[in-house]
């Protein structure tokens, strides 16, 4: 190996870009023969490899296509018998991990089993694959196979890795890491105050762990902490340590940062979120960035990137700063220019900010003189208080929506943690010419929303416009003010959707099309059907016709079972009107419980079907069909359990509808989702929520049909808002993606994104 001695002496410079990706890249690994994969939002894997033409620079060689959604942790296989050049081991958002051959770039084995985000990869002396997830389990699979599985936190784990010992290490939204020896836990280190998101093994000294608390520490294998280092201004995503004793991280704050011995020796600036950071073998840092650029960084001088490209980068740098630059909270980009000084202002002290090279500069007007007079130069706080919210041009910890009631406009209540919230209240309420008798309300409220259970009045406080003592928490309040809450335009959502519109003189006449070519067929007339059957399949389309009377109407059970008897035996390309059918079925009362009679465990006819209409290949039209009676099924509350139960199977089986160009696959995709969160919700079911928060947030994510995503979104508001998940979903970035809604052309998306950005700040 040549390590550069004075490798911890040397400043890092751009030694190349990797460009190729379409989307943030999310992780890295390094391969043997100086080879370097990466996973990407864009759903690939791609593999580089030193150019034959310049053999500091890199250049794509394969892209590894099989997951739906974006991919995150990588492992390598080492060559061996089975992978001769080696292989990857993947893990995404869909839930799914699977093994590529490096030799052919063809998917080999796809491993099913986690219920939401796979979060972390490892293979051991043995080969076998180890995986975590948000579902908080780790699997073991050997050859494609799961072995064992374990609970291994309370909250969403979001890394592991493996020590020399062979004990495994775990880091989890629940502020621990873990010790594992096999399935036992050994030890759980407790110090941070926020989500573990990466981990390193710091050779001779122990473990690395970087947090969402902005720090990153490194332990000893007994649990005792030795040492923590502390200078990003954002969350810490990855962690990683180098022979020479550097370690570098990266983090939301847009650098990668270099420490030695716990002190930042350098910090290396980029165009975006650093979302994963290795050290190659000889030292050379690889940054992973939301802008979809890998980037390797070097302290040897013959690998320094070529001036041309160095200027390149740094006019990447410039633009990506300047695009987030902030005035008062206003973007600088956003400002008017100079030009905006040549109309007259309307009031006397009236206040301009424009943009004045890459400044803002404030303006009063002048009415005497009928002229601007420049104020000075407006600045934001330091760096961490970039993302604050804003109010009237100053940022605070919190603005809060008060509903007021009685038809009244929302208003805006601004507050810091340091505030007195009677303080804050009182002022608020003369501000908005609102009665005194709400400030219990809006004091609870305050600190409801920020936090604050256990908050102590300072006795010494005086109301300052009365000279009274507070109104003391617990005692009764003024019970004519109306609570106050925030409120929300789409969620929750209530009740359930269905698909209650059908077509019967069509699905009839397909019927008896596909019925004529299994009685012309010598080998399958045995699966037509009769005359009776015929009659009795027009009776039963009858009944459904007549909405007005299904509260009085009755099915024979004949008439399931005909139905049922179609849906096994006809051929698979034939089943979809069948299940049109069934689809209207389960709408009526009586219908769905005559159905429901013919469904046990050891002849579950339903997921007979499901899985007859989602096998490999499947017909749009088989798709679309059974989703939707599937989506309808929630309409009876009889079918709950049985929805519950199957969840994870019912989703696995349309999980690829997410990605399907069929607008109205992807319409009754999201409705089935939409469904099972309200189910859930009311359920009370955790783990099922991840997983259907975890599909809402794919489609939410993709460039879907404007239906499609307004009910994903409201799905994933709706599971924020029961709180049992929110946790995860800002560990899945939602902020991002209602950050891109919002700024939608469609009011509903843009109303949605708003109602889940609440949620965020609360």
């Amino acid at each position: 190996m040549n390590v550069p001695m004075d490798i911890d002496r040397s400043v890092y410079q751009l030694r190349c870009e990797l460009r190729g990706h379409e989307g943030d890249v999310r992780g890295i690994c390094i391969i043997g023969r100086g080879m370097i994969a990466t996973s990407s939002r864009d759903q690939t894997v791609r593999v580089w490899s030193l150019s034959p033409s310049d053999r500091w620079k890199y250049e794509s060689t394969r892209t590894l296509l099989g997951h739906t959604s974006f991919v995150g942790p990588l492992s390598w296989i080492p060559p061996n018998d089975q992978y001769s050049e080696g292989g990857i081991v993947s893990g995404g958002i869909d839930t799914l991990v699977l093994v590529w051959d490096l030799k052919t770039g063809e998917k080999v084995q796809t491993l099913r089993g986690h219920q939401s985000q796979v979060t972390g990869i490892l293979l051991d002396d043995s080969g076998n694959i180890f995986s975590s997830s948000m579902d908080c389990t780790i699997r073991r699979w050997d050859n494609g196979k799961l072995i064992e599985s374990w609970q291994a936190h309370d909250g969403p784990i979001q890394a592991v890795i493996k020590l020399p010992s062979g004990e495994l290490v775990t880091g989890s939204s629940d502020q621990t890491l873990k010790l594992w020896r096999g399935k036992t836990c050994t030890h759980t280190f407790t110090g941070h105050t926020d989500t573990v998101r990466g981990l390193a093994v710091m050779p001779d000294l122990g473990i690395l762990s970087a947090s969402h608390d902005g720090s990153i520490r490194l332990w000893a294998v007994t649990g005792q902490a030795l040492m923590e280092m502390v200078g990003h201004t954002s969350i810490v995503y990855s962690v990683d340590s180098h022979p020479s004793g550097l370690v570098v991280s990266g983090s939301e704050d847009c650098s990668a940062k270099i420490w030695k011995d716990g002190v930042c020796i350098q910090s290396l600036e980029h165009p975006g979120c650093v979302w994963d950071a290795k050290f190659l073998e000889d030292g050379d840092v690889v940054t992973a960035c939301s802008d979809g650029v890998v980037r390797i960084w070097t302290t040897q001088p013959d690998k320094i990137a070529d001036p041309i490209d160095l200027e390149s980068f740094s006019s990447q740098l410039s633009v990506y700063k300047f695009s987030r630059k902030k005035v008062g909270g206003l973007k600088l980009e956003e400002l008017p220019g100079l030009e905006a000084l040549h109309i007259p202002g309307t009031n006397d002290g009236q206040t301009k900010v424009i943009r004045e090279g890459d400044n803002g500069m404030a303006y009063a007007w002048n009415m005497m003189e009928q002229k601007w007079d420049k104020i000075g130069e407006v600045v934001d706080g330091p760096e961490d208080s970039l993302g604050r919210p804003v109010h009237n041009g100053v940022q605070y910890d919190y603005v809060f929506d008060v509903d007021i009631g009685d038809g009244e406009p929302i208003r805006k209540l601004p507050y810091n943690r340091s505030e007195n919230p009677y303080d804050v209240a009182d002022k608020w309420l003369l501000k908005e010419n609102l009665p005194l008798s709400f400030r219990q309300q809006i004091v609870e409220f305050i600190l409801a929303n920020s936090g604050q259970k256990d908050f102590t009045l300072n006795p010494s406080f005086r109301d300052p416009y009365t000279g009274a003592s507070a109104y003391v928490p617990g005692e009764p309040s003024y019970m004519g003010a109306k609570p106050i809450k925030p409120t929300f335009k789409h969620i929750p959502k209530k009740g359930m959707l269905v698909f209650d519109v059908a077509q019967f003189d069509g699905i009839l006449k397909k019927v008896s099309e596909f019925n004529s070519s299994l009685l012309s067929d010598q080998e399958k007339r045995g699966f037509g059907l009769n005359d009776l059957d015929v009659s009795r399949l027009g009776t039963i389309v009858k009944v459904l016709k007549d909405t007005s009377h299904y509260h009085t109407s009755r099915f024979a059970d004949a008439d399931v079972v005909l139905l049922l008897k179609m849906l096994k035996s006809w051929p698979t390309a034939m089943i979809f009107p069948v299940i049109d059918i069934m689809r209207m079925v389960v709408l009526h009362p009586d219908g769905a419980a005559t159905l429901l009679k013919h469904i046990n465990d050891e002849n579950d006819i339903l997921m007979y079907v499901i899985n007859k209409a989602t096998e490999e290949h499947a017909l749009p039209a088989n798709l679309i069909t059974s989703i939707r009676a599937v989506a309808n099924l929630f309409k009876s509350s009889g079918y709950h359990s049985w929805l519950q139960k199957h969840r994870s199977e019912i989703l696995d089986a349309y999980s690829s509808c997410s990605s399907s160009s069929n607008k109205n696959l992807q319409l009754s995709y999201s409705t089935l989702i939409l469904n099972y969160t309200v189910l859930l919700i009311e359920k009370k079911d955790h783990e099922g929520q991840s997983q259907v928060l975890s599909a809402a947030l794919e489609i939410a994510e993709e460039n879907q049909d404007v239906d499609a995503k307004f009910r994903a979104l409201v799905a994933i508001g709706s599971l924020m808002l029961d709180g049992l998940v929110k946790q995860i979903a800002l560990d899945f970035d939602v902020e991002s993606i209602a950050k891109v809604a919002k700024a939608s052309k469609e009011a509903k998306i843009a109303e949605v994104a708003a109602d889940i950005e609440i949620l965020i700040r609360q």
